[in-house]
């Protein structure tokens, strides 16, 4: 299983049509072939910044949603509310207590 963990910050005009992005596409993001969970996370002291934790199977999934119509669609629209570039990371379980 890959983890992957997108941290996004908003200029303050451009949360509330992420939101609404995200709410429009969230059911298709978690049923696409290889997602096995998606959560978006808001972070404790900025109410600009939001990160996605996702699930997929391995990296060729992830690369396939990547490449897909939705992410295109979905990302050409996020990314113009940004107020910083963004922080993405993939990441394997290592341990687990």
């Amino acid at each position: 299983m890959l983890i992957r963990i997108v941290r996004m910050k908003f200029t303050e005009a451009g949360v509330a049509e992420f939101l609404e992005i995200f709410d429009r596409n969230k059911v298709a993001i978690r049923n696409f072939q290889g997602c096995s969970h998606l959560e978006l996370l808001k972070d404790a002291n900025d109410p600009f910044t939001y990160t996605t934790l996702s699930h997929w199977q391995d990296e060729q999934s992830l690369d396939a949603y990547r490449n897909s119509a939705l992410f295109g669609s979905v990302w050409g629209s996020v990314k113009t509310l940004f107020a910083e570039r963004t922080q993405a990371f993939s990441l394997l379980k290592f341990i687990e207590l």
